[in-house]
């Protein structure tokens, strides 16, 4: 056993220094020329370029235009879902739900950056408590993290190498590794042993920033990073302009002078090494905590063994130390938490620091090539833009909205990913999530006003109800009472109906139930006593406590609109819709409801009626024969959806309506077959009220039976069976399968 750890300890061991050779991760200021000219794209560029390729690495999707919207604003651009956000780390970041207009704006605004060549403003993300502006920021961490792991994401700083006098001629003499004077040697490999002194630069500045100024701009122009073939880039004004930091400034010139101006001597001194960004380790990723105090500090260095270990001529150098969220974030992201929690003035430097990419840090001035990002509620940016100086900022601020969610199915997504945990050992029923999403999506809806649309749609638009919206923005369902014309100028106006509020300081999506809030009522309802399991009756339960809550939340003291912000009747409105659901689902559970029988039946009333208008015969799919319309099928349907039977104008005007409202959609969808439901859902919801009333006995047998649990009579078999059916096709058990048919006895039969 002894044997195999060793072997296994071998073989990490191995793999190890493989990965360390293969990464590169210590060289030579020599070795890492000859690296970043293979790819000078790669390693000349700073933080935001580094983000935009990162956001790139991981992929993206282009998005259709049906299924964006919420904040408005995109001027009809692209917009895209950045896979990065699908990447989460336990602990560390989660996955992020829907926003994809704003990573597109984040990314958009890295782009302008990168045009200019410099980050000269902060990304701040503002909007409602809970609604993703933190888990935006931390998933974009995480990814600058692993892309920094990767080959492609590789980038560099340096450290100081003195070696022991031992191994060099004079003080400042030439190593014993020396080939000769005009070979490029260096000490950045020596062994550790034979290591006098090592200072790391506290910035990570880049290598590049050793090569003077008046040379730089010519040598990165020999690169040719916009020949024929490549795309162009700016290169960046950290490059350009930049310079060491003052330690390292103090250490160039004082061996510059030893060296009497050799630079390859100078140059012996560089051990390059791989830069790895970590959140946890605050290495080129940082979170600044609305504190008070600044963000950098400049401080002596006391005597020490290493500064002892350096050669005599930097024996008279008084080195400092710089320190603090600014230093440790150089060369990644600073995330500003609540960043307007602060006093002003501990933030006011961040103006110079944008605007010149620099900052004063005691005596000397450290320039940073950092990407900063801030988060902020609605109500301390109101209180902020108040303030004299706003404007000041402001130019200095990239300003990105982040809305709650308005789409009932991504909300969902984000209750599902935490009720494994939540539920604990309860079983989690189905529709439990979709229950806290709808009345969450419900709440935070504003009515639209007919005065922001033309005269033909105002009312149509105006009269939408809370859950026809819901639909609308979800699926784009269409309201069923509608008629064809109208769902049509609808389906026209709805990109007008999801920008409405956009431009106004309460908009869509400010107000409203927090994702927060729901994952409390939630874990609430999971604690119940009274629910066997954590079902959508337990969540409905807990919301009617929660509403009564009023001095504690803002979105339940608004005036209700005709419907609208009524938290407490938006609970009825989810309670009626879960019935419809678990009607279906219990009725074709016991196996009478079958929905394909019904667009079955639709599709032959639309091919038989539509050979009755054009008084032609219909062939028989089985004989193949030529036959007359069935007129008893046609009859059966239109009196089951109350169609007009007895005027002949009326029937007939009737069914040509019928075939242009199938002739429209398939217009619309070129490439889909006909969905009945869809395209009639009035008439759908009529053959289920229908079906539903002739099963009603059949139903109360079964329900009597549950009762009693009687297992023997023709209601408890069939009992048995929807119950054994739900466990095993719905996701149901034994518990929740009975409360749910029993709920719906009740309410509805």
């Amino acid at each position: 056993m002894v044997g195999m750890n060793i072997e296994f300890l071998k073989q990490v061991d191995l793999s190890i220094k493989k990965e360390f050779d293969s990464n590169r991760r210590v060289l030579t200021f020599e070795e890492y020329v000859r690296v970043m000219e293979e790819h000078p794209q790669r390693h000349t560029r700073n933080s935001t370029h580094y983000l935009m390729d990162m956001m790139d690495f991981f992929g993206k999707t282009a998005l259709p235009s049906s299924s964006t919207g919420g904040i408005g604003g995109s001027g009809g651009a692209e917009v895209f879902r950045f896979h990065v956000f699908d990447q989460p780390i336990p602990g560390t970041s989660s996955r992020l739900v829907g926003h994809e207009e704003v990573q597109t704006r984040i990314y958009r605004t890295a782009q302008s950056f990168a045009r200019q060549g410099m980050n000269n403003r902060m990304i701040l993300l503002h909007g409602p408590n809970g609604s993703a502006k933190t888990t935006l920021i931390h998933g974009l961490m995480a990814g600058l993290e692993r892309y920094s792991h990767d080959p492609e994401g590789a980038f560099y700083s340096f450290n100081w190498v003195f070696p022991h006098e031992r191994l060099v001629k004079g003080a400042m003499g030439v190593s014993n590794y020396s080939a000769s004077r005009d070979a490029m040697t260096s000490y950045a490999k020596i062994p550790d042993d034979e290591i006098a002194a090592l200072l790391s630069c506290e910035l990570r500045d880049h290598p590049l920033l050793l090569i003077p100024q008046e040379f730089r701009e010519t040598y990165l122009d020999s690169l040719g990073m916009n020949a024929p073939g490549q795309s162009k880039r700016t290169i960046p004004l950290y490059l350009l302009k930049g310079d060491l930091c003052h330690r390292c400034k103090q250490i160039y010139e004082a061996l510059l002078a030893s060296y009497h101006g050799d630079f390859k001597k100078v140059l012996m001194h560089i051990q390059v090494e791989r830069v790895y960004l970590s959140r946890r380790y605050r290495s080129g990723l940082v979170t600044v905590e609305p504190q008070m105090h600044v963000d950098a500090h400049y401080n002596q260095l006391s005597y020490n063994k290493n500064l002892s270990a350096l050669p005599a001529s930097l024996h008279n150098l008084n080195f400092f130390s710089l320190s603090g969220d600014l230093i440790d974030g150089n060369r990644g992201a600073i995330e500003y938490s609540d960043l307007l929690k602060r006093p002003i003035d501990s933030f006011k430097y961040l103006l110079i620091a944008c605007e010149t990419g620099s900052v004063n840090v005691g005596a000397s001035i450290t320039y940073l090539d950092t990407l900063m990002l801030g988060t902020s509620n609605e109500l301390q940016l109101d209180a902020f833009k108040e303030f004299p100086d706003f404007s000041s900022f402001k130019a200095r601020m990239e300003l990105v909205r982040v809305p709650y969610l308005l789409g009932v199915t991504q909300e969902a997504e984000i209750y599902q990913q935490i009720l494994p945990a939540t539920g604990g050992d309860k079983h989690i029923a189905p529709h439990v999530a979709w229950t806290a999403a709808l009345w969450s999506i419900l709440t935070r809806l504003k009515k639209p006003n007919s005065i922001n649309y033309p005269p033909n749609v105002s009312s149509l638009i105006s009269n939408l109800t809370p859950l026809d919206k819901v639909r609308l923005y979800d699926k784009e369902e269409m309201p069923a009472h509608l008629s064809p014309e109208d769902r049509k100028l609808l389906r026209a106006n709805l990109k007008r109906i999801r920008e409405e509020y956009t431009n106004i300081p309460y908009y869509e999506g400010r107000m409203g139930a927090s994702v927060r809030e729901v994952k409390t009522l939630l874990s609430d309802a999971a604690q119940s006593a009274e629910f066997p399991c954590l079902s959508p009756l337990a969540v409905l339960k807990e919301l009617e406590s929660f509403v009564k809550r009023i001095s504690e939340y803002e979105f339940l003291k608004q005036d209700v609109k005709d419907g609208y912000h009524d938290a407490v009747e938006f609970i009825s409105t989810v309670r009626n819709d879960y019935l419809s659901i678990i009607d279906r689902e219990v009725r074709d559970a016991m196996g009478l409801y079958d929905s394909q029988q019904w667009e079955d039946f639709m599709k032959k009333y639309v091919l038989h009626v539509s050979h009755v208008l054009k008084k032609e015969k219909v062939q028989n799919t089985i004989t193949g024969k030529m036959e007359e319309p069935d007129t008893q099928l046609i009859q059966e349907f239109e009196k089951i959806v109350d169609a007009p039977r007895e005027h002949v104008q009326e029937r007939d005007a009737f069914r040509q309506n019928v075939i242009s409202q199938v002739g429209a959609w398939s217009l619309d969808h070129p490439q889909k077959a006909v969905v009945y439901s869809k395209v009639f859902p009035q008439y759908w919801q009529k053959l289920e009220r229908h079906f539903y009333e002739s099963q009603k006995a059949l139903l109360t047998k079964m329900n009597n039976a549950l009762q009693v649990e009687d297992q023997g009579s023709e209601g408890g078999k069939l009992a048995i069976q929807t119950v054994e059916n739900m466990k095993h096709r719905m996701g149901y058990c034994d518990l929740c399968a009975k409360e749910v048919i029993r709920f719906l006895m009740k309410k509805r039969y």
